[in-house]
Protein backbone atom coordinates (compact mmCIF):
# COMPACT_ATOMS: atom_id res chain seq x y z
CA UNK A 1 0.00 0.00 0.00
CA UNK A 2 2.42 2.52 0.85
CA UNK A 3 4.53 1.94 -2.39
CA UNK A 4 1.45 2.60 -4.41
CA UNK A 5 0.72 6.00 -2.23
CA UNK A 6 4.42 6.63 -3.12
CA UNK A 7 3.96 6.05 -7.02
CA UNK A 8 1.18 7.92 -7.24
CA UNK A 9 2.22 11.26 -5.03
CA UNK A 10 5.41 10.64 -7.70
CA UNK A 11 3.21 10.15 -10.61
CA UNK A 12 1.64 13.49 -9.15
CA UNK A 13 4.43 15.74 -8.77
CA UNK A 14 5.77 14.79 -12.60
CA UNK A 15 2.31 15.87 -13.76
CA UNK A 16 2.85 18.66 -11.52
CA UNK A 17 5.93 19.69 -13.23
CA UNK A 18 5.21 18.63 -16.58
CA UNK A 19 2.64 21.45 -16.29
CA UNK A 20 4.48 24.35 -14.62
CA UNK A 21 7.37 23.36 -17.47
CA UNK A 22 4.68 24.09 -20.54
CA UNK A 23 3.00 27.33 -18.79
CA UNK A 24 6.13 29.04 -18.28
CA UNK A 25 6.92 28.13 -21.93
CA UNK A 26 3.44 29.42 -23.05
CA UNK A 27 4.17 32.57 -20.91
CA UNK A 28 7.77 33.12 -22.59
CA UNK A 29 5.89 32.91 -26.00
CA UNK A 30 3.18 34.81 -24.86
CA UNK A 31 5.49 37.37 -23.78
CA UNK A 32 7.50 37.23 -26.98
CA UNK A 33 4.55 37.99 -29.16
CA UNK A 34 4.41 41.47 -27.57
CA UNK A 35 1.67 41.15 -25.14
CA UNK A 36 1.72 42.02 -21.69
CA UNK A 37 0.17 40.60 -18.38
CA UNK A 38 -2.50 41.89 -16.22
CA UNK A 39 -3.75 45.56 -16.99
CA UNK A 40 -6.06 46.08 -13.76
CA UNK A 41 -3.59 44.70 -11.36
CA UNK A 42 -6.32 42.50 -10.92
CA UNK A 43 -5.40 38.32 -11.13
CA UNK A 44 -7.88 36.29 -13.00
CA UNK A 45 -8.63 32.91 -14.74
CA UNK A 46 -8.03 32.88 -18.13
CA UNK A 47 -11.57 33.81 -20.14
CA UNK A 48 -11.49 30.90 -22.29
CA UNK A 49 -12.59 27.48 -22.35
CA UNK A 50 -10.54 24.34 -23.77
CA UNK A 51 -13.30 23.93 -26.53
CA UNK A 52 -11.90 27.07 -28.13
CA UNK A 53 -8.35 26.84 -29.92
CA UNK A 54 -7.52 30.74 -30.34
CA UNK A 55 -8.40 31.67 -26.73
CA UNK A 56 -5.85 30.37 -24.93
CA UNK A 57 -2.27 30.67 -24.94
CA UNK A 58 -1.73 30.40 -21.45
CA UNK A 59 -1.83 26.88 -21.37
CA UNK A 60 -4.96 27.30 -19.01
CA UNK A 61 -3.35 28.82 -16.19
CA UNK A 62 -5.60 29.18 -12.65
CA UNK A 63 -5.76 32.45 -10.83
CA UNK A 64 -2.77 31.47 -8.68
CA UNK A 65 -0.54 31.02 -11.88
CA UNK A 66 -1.52 34.48 -13.17
CA UNK A 67 -1.06 35.51 -9.32
CA UNK A 68 2.40 34.30 -8.81
CA UNK A 69 4.38 36.35 -11.45
CA UNK A 70 1.76 39.62 -11.39
CA UNK A 71 4.61 42.11 -10.43
CA UNK A 72 6.50 41.34 -13.46
CA UNK A 73 3.28 41.82 -15.99
CA UNK A 74 3.01 45.36 -15.19
CA UNK A 75 1.95 47.27 -18.55
CA UNK A 76 4.75 47.27 -20.41
CA UNK A 77 5.92 47.79 -24.02
CA UNK A 78 7.57 45.45 -25.46
CA UNK A 79 9.93 45.10 -28.56
CA UNK A 80 8.30 42.78 -31.21
CA UNK A 81 9.83 39.49 -31.36
CA UNK A 82 10.39 37.35 -34.50
CA UNK A 83 10.10 34.11 -33.26
CA UNK A 84 9.75 31.36 -35.68
CA UNK A 85 12.32 28.91 -37.65
CA UNK A 86 11.97 27.25 -41.21
CA UNK A 87 10.87 24.32 -40.68
CA UNK A 88 12.43 20.70 -41.95
CA UNK A 89 11.23 19.81 -45.50
CA UNK A 90 9.32 17.02 -43.59
CA UNK A 91 7.49 19.37 -41.62
CA UNK A 92 6.82 22.19 -44.38
CA UNK A 93 2.81 22.70 -44.92
CA UNK A 94 0.94 19.60 -46.55
CA UNK A 95 -0.03 20.44 -50.56
CA UNK A 96 -2.93 19.59 -52.50
CA UNK A 97 -1.02 18.86 -55.99
CA UNK A 98 2.61 19.74 -56.37
CA UNK A 99 3.80 23.30 -57.49
CA UNK A 100 0.38 24.17 -59.32
CA UNK A 101 -0.72 27.91 -59.90
CA UNK A 102 -4.50 28.83 -60.54
CA UNK A 103 -5.76 31.31 -62.61
CA UNK A 104 -6.14 34.68 -59.58
CA UNK A 105 -2.07 34.12 -58.88
CA UNK A 106 -2.18 31.81 -55.81
CA UNK A 107 0.02 29.19 -56.18
CA UNK A 108 1.56 26.24 -53.61
CA UNK A 109 5.50 27.15 -54.45
CA UNK A 110 6.45 29.51 -51.28
CA UNK A 111 8.77 31.72 -50.22
CA UNK A 112 10.50 33.02 -47.34
CA UNK A 113 9.28 37.05 -46.98
CA UNK A 114 11.26 39.57 -44.59
CA UNK A 115 8.63 42.52 -43.43
CA UNK A 116 10.35 46.25 -42.53
CA UNK A 117 11.26 46.87 -39.32
CA UNK A 118 8.54 48.69 -37.18
CA UNK A 119 9.03 52.41 -37.46
CA UNK A 120 7.43 54.10 -34.14
CA UNK A 121 8.06 54.06 -30.54
CA UNK A 122 5.18 53.18 -28.16
CA UNK A 123 4.11 54.19 -24.95
CA UNK A 124 3.23 57.28 -23.23
CA UNK A 125 3.31 60.92 -24.75
CA UNK A 126 2.83 62.58 -21.54
CA UNK A 127 5.51 62.51 -18.43
CA UNK A 128 3.24 62.49 -15.57
CA UNK A 129 4.81 63.56 -12.11
CA UNK A 130 5.01 61.27 -9.13
CA UNK A 131 2.29 63.14 -7.52
CA UNK A 132 -0.01 62.64 -10.51
CA UNK A 133 -3.78 61.64 -8.91
CA UNK A 134 -6.62 60.01 -10.87
CA UNK A 135 -8.21 62.79 -11.82
CA UNK A 136 -4.50 64.60 -13.54
CA UNK A 137 -5.09 61.05 -15.87
CA UNK A 138 -9.00 61.19 -16.55
CA UNK A 139 -8.44 64.84 -18.00
CA UNK A 140 -5.63 64.01 -20.66
CA UNK A 141 -9.41 62.71 -22.29
CA UNK A 142 -11.89 64.85 -20.66
CA UNK A 143 -10.66 68.52 -19.73
CA UNK A 144 -11.96 71.14 -18.45
CA UNK A 145 -13.15 72.75 -21.09
CA UNK A 146 -15.07 69.98 -22.04
CA UNK A 147 -17.02 69.75 -19.17
CA UNK A 148 -17.65 73.61 -19.15
CA UNK A 149 -19.32 72.61 -22.80
CA UNK A 150 -21.44 70.26 -21.23
CA UNK A 151 -22.27 73.46 -19.00
CA UNK A 152 -23.19 75.52 -21.18
CA UNK A 153 -24.99 73.31 -23.58
CA UNK A 154 -26.96 71.90 -20.11
CA UNK A 155 -28.10 75.24 -19.35
CA UNK A 156 -28.66 76.52 -22.94
CA UNK A 157 -30.97 73.23 -23.23
CA UNK A 158 -32.65 73.79 -19.95
CA UNK A 159 -33.52 77.59 -21.34
CA UNK A 160 -35.12 76.40 -24.49
CA UNK A 161 -37.26 73.11 -22.83
CA UNK A 162 -38.70 75.62 -20.12
CA UNK A 163 -39.43 78.59 -23.03
CA UNK A 164 -41.70 75.63 -24.44
CA UNK A 165 -42.92 73.87 -22.31
CA UNK A 166 -43.11 76.11 -18.72
CA UNK A 167 -40.84 77.18 -16.32
CA UNK A 168 -39.32 74.79 -14.13
CA UNK A 169 -39.00 76.24 -10.27
CA UNK A 170 -37.18 73.31 -9.49
CA UNK A 171 -34.16 74.52 -11.63
CA UNK A 172 -31.40 77.01 -11.76
CA UNK A 173 -28.24 77.02 -13.82
CA UNK A 174 -25.87 74.49 -13.25
CA UNK A 175 -22.05 75.16 -12.59
CA UNK A 176 -18.84 73.24 -13.27
CA UNK A 177 -18.03 71.63 -9.87
CA UNK A 178 -21.86 70.38 -10.07
CA UNK A 179 -20.92 68.84 -13.85
CA UNK A 180 -18.02 67.23 -12.06
CA UNK A 181 -20.24 65.68 -9.01
CA UNK A 182 -22.29 64.74 -12.00
CA UNK A 183 -20.15 62.81 -13.88
CA UNK A 184 -19.17 61.21 -10.81
CA UNK A 185 -22.09 59.95 -9.40
CA UNK A 186 -22.28 57.87 -12.63
CA UNK A 187 -18.64 56.74 -12.92
CA UNK A 188 -19.48 55.48 -9.36
CA UNK A 189 -22.18 53.06 -10.56
CA UNK A 190 -19.07 51.51 -13.17
CA UNK A 191 -17.19 50.35 -9.50
CA UNK A 192 -20.32 49.72 -7.09
CA UNK A 193 -22.76 48.12 -9.50
CA UNK A 194 -26.86 48.85 -8.76
CA UNK A 195 -30.48 48.93 -10.34
CA UNK A 196 -29.88 52.22 -10.45
CA UNK A 197 -28.30 55.41 -10.30
CA UNK A 198 -30.43 56.79 -7.67
CA UNK A 199 -30.04 53.90 -5.65
CA UNK A 200 -27.06 55.89 -4.30
CA UNK A 201 -29.18 58.34 -1.83
CA UNK A 202 -32.02 55.02 -0.95
CA UNK A 203 -31.88 53.71 2.64
CA UNK A 204 -30.92 50.40 0.83
CA UNK A 205 -27.97 47.70 0.42
CA UNK A 206 -26.83 49.91 -2.52
CA UNK A 207 -27.04 53.29 -0.78
CA UNK A 208 -23.66 55.16 -0.47
CA UNK A 209 -23.82 57.35 2.25
CA UNK A 210 -20.06 58.84 1.63
CA UNK A 211 -20.63 60.76 -1.41
CA UNK A 212 -24.65 60.70 -1.48
CA UNK A 213 -24.25 64.40 0.81
CA UNK A 214 -22.27 66.15 -2.14
CA UNK A 215 -25.85 66.90 -4.13
CA UNK A 216 -29.66 65.82 -2.97
CA UNK A 217 -31.01 63.47 -5.10
CA UNK A 218 -33.51 66.17 -6.68
CA UNK A 219 -30.95 68.48 -7.72
CA UNK A 220 -29.13 65.13 -9.69
CA UNK A 221 -32.64 64.41 -11.49
CA UNK A 222 -32.83 68.10 -12.83
CA UNK A 223 -29.12 67.99 -14.39
CA UNK A 224 -29.91 64.51 -15.68
CA UNK A 225 -33.25 65.47 -17.08
CA UNK A 226 -31.67 68.70 -19.08
CA UNK A 227 -27.47 67.07 -19.51
CA UNK A 228 -26.54 67.79 -22.96
CA UNK A 229 -23.18 67.86 -25.14
CA UNK A 230 -24.93 69.76 -28.31
CA UNK A 231 -28.27 71.55 -27.27
CA UNK A 232 -29.78 72.04 -31.14
CA UNK A 233 -29.47 70.60 -34.30
CA UNK A 234 -27.20 72.84 -36.61
CA UNK A 235 -29.38 73.36 -40.27
CA UNK A 236 -26.65 71.22 -42.03
CA UNK A 237 -26.52 68.42 -39.70
CA UNK A 238 -27.70 65.13 -40.79
CA UNK A 239 -25.41 62.42 -39.03
CA UNK A 240 -27.93 60.45 -36.20
CA UNK A 241 -24.66 61.32 -33.25
CA UNK A 242 -25.18 65.10 -33.81
CA UNK A 243 -25.79 65.31 -29.83
CA UNK A 244 -22.37 63.82 -29.14
CA UNK A 245 -19.91 64.18 -32.18
CA UNK A 246 -18.25 66.71 -30.69
CA UNK A 247 -17.71 64.87 -27.53
CA UNK A 248 -16.39 61.64 -29.67
CA UNK A 249 -14.17 63.74 -31.76
CA UNK A 250 -12.41 65.43 -28.65
CA UNK A 251 -11.85 61.59 -27.30
CA UNK A 252 -10.73 60.04 -30.89
CA UNK A 253 -8.35 63.24 -30.70
CA UNK A 254 -6.87 62.48 -27.03
CA UNK A 255 -6.62 58.79 -27.45
CA UNK A 256 -4.12 59.40 -30.50
CA UNK A 257 -2.47 62.09 -28.76
CA UNK A 258 -1.71 60.65 -24.78
CA UNK A 259 -0.38 57.30 -26.15
CA UNK A 260 1.25 55.57 -29.12
CA UNK A 261 -0.07 52.13 -29.34
CA UNK A 262 2.44 48.81 -30.26
CA UNK A 263 3.05 47.39 -33.53
CA UNK A 264 -0.18 44.89 -33.15
CA UNK A 265 -3.31 46.06 -32.52
CA UNK A 266 -6.54 44.77 -33.08
CA UNK A 267 -9.94 45.52 -34.70
CA UNK A 268 -13.25 44.71 -32.79
CA UNK A 269 -16.12 44.99 -31.13
CA UNK A 270 -15.74 45.06 -28.11
CA UNK A 271 -18.10 43.53 -24.97
CA UNK A 272 -21.04 45.10 -24.06
CA UNK A 273 -22.41 43.59 -21.29
CA UNK A 274 -25.38 44.68 -19.47
CA UNK A 275 -25.20 44.76 -15.79
CA UNK A 276 -26.02 41.42 -14.11
CA UNK A 277 -28.23 42.23 -11.49
CA UNK A 278 -30.32 44.02 -14.08
CA UNK A 279 -30.21 40.97 -16.10
CA UNK A 280 -31.71 38.95 -12.80
CA UNK A 281 -34.37 41.45 -12.04
CA UNK A 282 -36.02 42.72 -15.65
CA UNK A 283 -38.74 41.19 -17.39
CA UNK A 284 -38.40 39.26 -20.24
CA UNK A 285 -39.94 42.14 -22.34
CA UNK A 286 -37.26 44.81 -21.09
CA UNK A 287 -34.55 42.77 -21.94
CA UNK A 288 -35.86 41.65 -25.29
CA UNK A 289 -35.74 45.63 -25.60
CA UNK A 290 -32.26 46.62 -24.00
CA UNK A 291 -30.83 43.90 -26.50
CA UNK A 292 -32.00 45.92 -29.30
CA UNK A 293 -29.16 48.46 -29.59
CA UNK A 294 -29.63 50.73 -32.31
CA UNK A 295 -25.77 51.46 -32.95
CA UNK A 296 -22.61 49.11 -33.26
CA UNK A 297 -19.16 50.46 -31.69
CA UNK A 298 -16.01 49.26 -33.10
CA UNK A 299 -12.53 50.58 -31.55
CA UNK A 300 -8.53 49.94 -32.34
CA UNK A 301 -6.95 48.63 -29.46
CA UNK A 302 -3.25 48.08 -28.60
CA UNK A 303 -2.63 44.50 -28.25
CA UNK A 304 -0.43 44.68 -25.90
CA UNK A 305 -1.88 46.90 -22.96
CA UNK A 306 -5.42 46.78 -23.91
CA UNK A 307 -5.61 51.19 -24.47
CA UNK A 308 -8.21 51.87 -26.94
CA UNK A 309 -6.57 53.95 -29.62
CA UNK A 310 -9.61 54.70 -31.68
CA UNK A 311 -13.53 54.72 -31.23
CA UNK A 312 -16.22 54.19 -34.34
CA UNK A 313 -19.41 54.01 -33.97
CA UNK A 314 -22.54 53.01 -36.70
CA UNK A 315 -25.87 53.85 -36.18
CA UNK A 316 -27.84 50.87 -37.20
CA UNK A 317 -31.01 53.16 -38.14
CA UNK A 318 -31.22 56.46 -39.37
CA UNK A 319 -29.14 58.34 -42.59
CA UNK A 320 -25.82 59.44 -41.69
CA UNK A 321 -23.92 61.86 -44.18
CA UNK A 322 -21.34 59.37 -44.61
CA UNK A 323 -23.70 56.72 -46.29
CA UNK A 324 -22.91 53.91 -44.11
CA UNK A 325 -26.16 53.39 -42.68
CA UNK A 326 -27.47 52.57 -46.14
CA UNK A 327 -25.03 49.83 -47.01
CA UNK A 328 -26.52 46.95 -47.48
CA UNK A 329 -23.40 44.74 -47.94
CA UNK A 330 -21.96 43.71 -44.47
CA UNK A 331 -18.47 42.98 -46.03
CA UNK A 332 -17.98 46.51 -47.34
CA UNK A 333 -19.82 48.14 -44.21
CA UNK A 334 -17.04 46.36 -42.21
CA UNK A 335 -14.23 47.31 -45.08
CA UNK A 336 -15.26 50.96 -44.05
CA UNK A 337 -15.22 50.67 -40.62
CA UNK A 338 -11.72 49.29 -40.56
CA UNK A 339 -10.16 51.85 -43.20
CA UNK A 340 -11.93 54.76 -40.54
CA UNK A 341 -10.17 53.30 -37.79
CA UNK A 342 -6.07 53.15 -39.08
CA UNK A 343 -6.84 56.20 -41.44
CA UNK A 344 -3.76 57.34 -39.37
CA UNK A 345 -1.38 54.63 -39.47
CA UNK A 346 0.01 54.43 -42.76
CA UNK A 347 3.72 54.06 -43.58
CA UNK A 348 4.51 52.63 -39.77
CA UNK A 349 4.34 48.80 -40.57
CA UNK A 350 1.77 48.25 -37.97
CA UNK A 351 0.35 44.92 -37.86
CA UNK A 352 -3.60 44.57 -37.70
CA UNK A 353 -5.54 41.37 -36.46
CA UNK A 354 -8.85 41.37 -37.66
CA UNK A 355 -12.26 39.26 -36.93
CA UNK A 356 -14.02 37.11 -39.94
CA UNK A 357 -16.23 40.19 -40.46
CA UNK A 358 -13.35 42.36 -41.74
CA UNK A 359 -10.93 40.29 -43.19
CA UNK A 360 -11.01 40.36 -47.33
CA UNK A 361 -8.25 40.19 -49.79
CA UNK A 362 -8.65 43.59 -51.46
CA UNK A 363 -8.87 45.38 -47.85
CA UNK A 364 -5.38 43.29 -46.97
CA UNK A 365 -4.12 44.71 -50.09
CA UNK A 366 -4.58 47.73 -49.87
CA UNK A 367 -3.53 48.49 -46.40
CA UNK A 368 -0.16 46.36 -47.92
CA UNK A 369 0.46 49.67 -49.87
CA UNK A 370 -0.17 52.03 -46.93
CA UNK A 371 2.53 50.33 -44.92
CA UNK A 372 -0.04 48.28 -42.67
CA UNK A 373 0.27 44.48 -42.31
CA UNK A 374 -2.58 42.29 -41.31
CA UNK A 375 -3.59 38.96 -39.85
CA UNK A 376 -7.15 37.95 -40.15
CA UNK A 377 -9.36 34.66 -39.53
CA UNK A 378 -11.58 33.82 -42.39
CA UNK A 379 -15.03 32.28 -42.40
CA UNK A 380 -16.69 31.38 -45.50
CA UNK A 381 -20.37 32.77 -44.42
CA UNK A 382 -18.71 36.00 -42.74
CA UNK A 383 -15.77 36.71 -44.74
CA UNK A 384 -15.78 38.54 -48.16
CA UNK A 385 -14.04 35.99 -49.94
CA UNK A 386 -13.47 37.60 -52.85
CA UNK A 387 -10.36 36.66 -55.19
CA UNK A 388 -9.22 33.50 -52.47
CA UNK A 389 -8.90 30.15 -53.89
CA UNK A 390 -12.27 28.44 -52.65
CA UNK A 391 -10.48 24.78 -52.73
CA UNK A 392 -8.77 26.27 -49.38
CA UNK A 393 -11.46 27.30 -47.46
CA UNK A 394 -13.54 23.57 -47.64
CA UNK A 395 -13.25 21.31 -45.12
CA UNK A 396 -10.48 18.14 -46.81
CA UNK A 397 -12.75 14.95 -47.45
CA UNK A 398 -10.33 12.93 -45.27
CA UNK A 399 -9.86 14.57 -41.81
CA UNK A 400 -6.36 15.75 -40.58
CA UNK A 401 -4.66 15.23 -37.58
CA UNK A 402 -4.33 18.19 -34.87
CA UNK A 403 -1.89 20.68 -36.20
CA UNK A 404 -1.57 20.14 -39.66
CA UNK A 405 -2.02 23.03 -42.09
CA UNK A 406 -2.07 23.77 -46.24
CA UNK A 407 -0.65 27.36 -47.16
CA UNK A 408 -1.02 28.98 -50.73
CA UNK A 409 0.73 32.24 -51.18
CA UNK A 410 -0.30 35.09 -53.82
CA UNK A 411 2.66 37.79 -53.47
CA UNK A 412 3.76 38.38 -50.35
CA UNK A 413 -0.09 37.11 -48.94
CA UNK A 414 -0.36 33.88 -47.19
CA UNK A 415 -3.99 31.85 -47.03
CA UNK A 416 -3.51 29.21 -44.35
CA UNK A 417 -6.01 26.21 -43.71
CA UNK A 418 -4.83 24.96 -40.20
CA UNK A 419 -6.49 21.77 -38.24
CA UNK A 420 -7.22 21.59 -34.60
CA UNK A 421 -10.79 20.17 -33.79
CA UNK A 422 -12.04 21.49 -37.01
CA UNK A 423 -10.92 23.47 -40.22
CA UNK A 424 -9.67 27.38 -39.16
CA UNK A 425 -8.45 29.67 -42.17
CA UNK A 426 -6.17 32.51 -41.92
CA UNK A 427 -5.34 35.22 -44.08
CA UNK A 428 -2.20 37.06 -43.88
CA UNK A 429 0.64 38.93 -44.84
CA UNK A 430 3.07 39.95 -41.95
CA UNK A 431 3.98 36.63 -41.38
CA UNK A 432 6.55 34.61 -43.12
CA UNK A 433 4.91 30.31 -44.34
CA UNK A 434 8.06 29.34 -43.22
CA UNK A 435 8.13 30.55 -39.62
CA UNK A 436 6.17 28.24 -37.03
CA UNK A 437 4.74 28.22 -34.02
CA UNK A 438 3.16 26.01 -31.46
CA UNK A 439 -0.24 26.33 -29.45
CA UNK A 440 0.40 24.88 -25.45
CA UNK A 441 -2.47 23.74 -24.06
CA UNK A 442 -2.27 22.01 -20.44
CA UNK A 443 -4.48 19.01 -21.74
CA UNK A 444 -3.02 18.49 -24.93
CA UNK A 445 0.32 19.72 -24.76
CA UNK A 446 1.91 21.82 -27.84
CA UNK A 447 -0.16 21.84 -30.97
CA UNK A 448 1.71 22.86 -34.08
CA UNK A 449 0.62 25.95 -36.10
CA UNK A 450 1.68 28.22 -38.82
CA UNK A 451 3.76 31.50 -36.64
CA UNK A 452 0.36 33.83 -37.76
CA UNK A 453 -2.21 31.23 -36.03
CA UNK A 454 0.25 31.19 -32.78
CA UNK A 455 -0.13 35.24 -33.29
CA UNK A 456 -3.47 35.48 -33.62
CA UNK A 457 -4.50 33.07 -31.12
CA UNK A 458 -2.11 35.04 -28.32
CA UNK A 459 -3.53 39.11 -29.24
CA UNK A 460 -7.22 38.05 -29.35
CA UNK A 461 -6.72 36.06 -26.65
CA UNK A 462 -5.44 38.49 -24.32
CA UNK A 463 -8.36 40.98 -26.02
CA UNK A 464 -10.66 38.63 -24.90
CA UNK A 465 -9.31 38.47 -21.29
CA UNK A 466 -9.97 42.34 -21.28
CA UNK A 467 -13.01 42.80 -22.33
CA UNK A 468 -13.55 40.14 -19.34
CA UNK A 469 -12.31 42.82 -17.13
CA UNK A 470 -13.07 46.06 -18.76
CA UNK A 471 -16.92 45.03 -19.10
CA UNK A 472 -16.86 45.16 -14.98
CA UNK A 473 -16.06 48.60 -14.82
CA UNK A 474 -18.83 50.31 -17.60
CA UNK A 475 -21.02 52.72 -16.38
CA UNK A 476 -24.21 50.60 -16.01
CA UNK A 477 -26.81 53.44 -16.10
CA UNK A 478 -29.33 52.73 -18.35
CA UNK A 479 -29.96 55.38 -20.99
CA UNK A 480 -33.24 55.05 -23.45
CA UNK A 481 -31.66 57.51 -25.67
CA UNK A 482 -28.99 55.98 -28.08
CA UNK A 483 -26.55 59.42 -27.93
CA UNK A 484 -26.35 58.94 -24.08
CA UNK A 485 -26.07 55.05 -24.12
CA UNK A 486 -23.10 56.10 -26.36
CA UNK A 487 -22.05 58.39 -24.45
CA UNK A 488 -21.75 56.65 -21.15
CA UNK A 489 -20.17 54.23 -22.52
CA UNK A 490 -16.94 55.76 -24.45
CA UNK A 491 -16.65 58.01 -21.27
CA UNK A 492 -16.21 54.47 -19.32
CA UNK A 493 -13.61 53.79 -22.37
CA UNK A 494 -11.83 57.11 -21.36
CA UNK A 495 -11.73 56.04 -17.97
CA UNK A 496 -10.24 52.88 -18.55
CA UNK A 497 -7.72 54.16 -20.32
CA UNK A 498 -6.61 56.46 -17.66
CA UNK A 499 -6.30 53.49 -15.46
CA UNK A 500 -3.61 52.08 -18.29
CA UNK A 501 -1.56 55.35 -18.08
CA UNK A 502 -1.88 55.56 -14.92
CA UNK A 503 -0.36 52.18 -14.87
CA UNK A 504 2.60 52.53 -16.75
CA UNK A 505 3.40 56.36 -14.92
CA UNK A 506 5.96 56.81 -12.27
CA UNK A 507 2.88 57.75 -10.28
CA UNK A 508 2.59 53.49 -9.94
CA UNK A 509 5.31 53.18 -8.50
CA UNK A 510 4.08 55.39 -5.44
CA UNK A 511 0.83 53.99 -4.84
CA UNK A 512 -0.32 50.96 -6.43
CA UNK A 513 -4.39 51.05 -6.94
CA UNK A 514 -6.08 48.38 -8.17
CA UNK A 515 -8.54 49.67 -11.26
CA UNK A 516 -11.39 49.62 -8.21
CA UNK A 517 -9.14 51.87 -6.07
CA UNK A 518 -8.38 54.39 -9.17
CA UNK A 519 -12.13 54.53 -9.88
CA UNK A 520 -13.06 55.15 -6.01
CA UNK A 521 -10.23 57.78 -5.86
CA UNK A 522 -11.31 59.50 -9.50
CA UNK A 523 -15.10 59.59 -7.88
CA UNK A 524 -13.95 61.59 -4.78
CA UNK A 525 -11.78 63.82 -6.48
CA UNK A 526 -14.50 64.69 -9.14
CA UNK A 527 -17.10 65.36 -5.71
CA UNK A 528 -15.02 67.18 -4.35
CA UNK A 529 -14.54 65.11 -1.45
CA UNK A 530 -11.02 64.53 -1.74
CA UNK A 531 -8.96 67.88 -2.40
CA UNK A 532 -6.94 67.79 -5.72
CA UNK A 533 -3.83 70.23 -6.85
CA UNK A 534 -4.02 70.73 -10.74
CA UNK A 535 -0.52 69.50 -11.97
CA UNK A 536 1.44 72.79 -12.93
Amino acid sequence: MATEEVAAAAAAARRKALSLSRLRAARSRYQSLQISDDVFGESGGDSSSDDNPFYSTSAGSSQSDWEEEEEEGDVMVREAGTGGRRPEVTGQPTSESGDGEDAAGWTERLKDVAFPPYVDSAGPVHQMPLNASAIDFFQLFVPDNVIRNMVVQTNMYAKKYQERFGCDEGWSDVSLPEMKTFLGYMISTSIHHCESVLSIWSGGFYSNKSIALMMTQMRFEKILKYFHIVAFRSSQTTHGLYKIQPFLDCLQMTFDTAFKPSQTQVLHEPLIDEDPLFIATCTDRELRKRKKRKFSLWVRQCAATGYICQVYVNLKEGTASDGLDTLKNRPQLHSLVAKSLCQNLAGKNYIIYTGPSITSLNLFEEFEKKGIYCCGLLSSRKSDCTGLPLSMLVNPEIPQARGQYRVRMKGNMSLISWSNKGQFYFLTNAYSPFKEGVIIRRKSGEIRCPLAVEAFAAHLGYICKYDDKYSKYFISHKANKTWQQVFWFVLSIAVNNSYILYKMSEAYLVRRYTRVQFGEKLVKELLGIEEHHPLE
